[in-house]
């Protein structure tokens, strides 16, 4: 299994306006949500099915296995840094958006500022 969560992340930002679909920008988040959702849980779904196919091969009963799993910490620790991650994709458009706005609330209150200098 892949352990990208140990990575250290890179933001990716695009640059520029984003395309709207819908005439309500949280209707465009909400869609961008559903579809990184539905992206996730497609990529789950496939690994789920390769790991019980590939544990009858070997004669294991994946199942029963899981109903009596017990996590240590390592591995809780290990999935709250996956859901973290998760959590950022998926909430990606609302940050991005609250970030473009701040930078502006920033320039905006940067040149009122020079302004009133300038008027001193």
């Amino acid at each position: 299994m892949s352990e990208s969560h140990n990575n250290p992340q890179m933001q990716h930002n695009a640059k520029g306006k984003r395309p709207s679909f819908y005439e309500d920008a949280a209707s465009d988040q909400l869609m961008s949500m559903v579809m990184v959702l539905a992206s996730e849980l497609n990529v789950m779904r496939d690994r789920m099915d390769a790991q019980e196919r590939v544990a009858k091969q070997h004669g294991i009963d994946l199942a029963a296995g899981i109903e009596v799993l017990e996590l240590d910490d390592e591995a809780l620790e290990s999935r709250e840094a996956w859901r973290q991650g998760f959590f950022s994709r998926l909430f990606y458009l609302t940050r991005k958006e609250a970030e473009e706005a701040q930078m502006g609330e920033t320039k905006k209150s940067y040149n009122a500022t020079i302004d009133d200098i300038a008027k001193a």
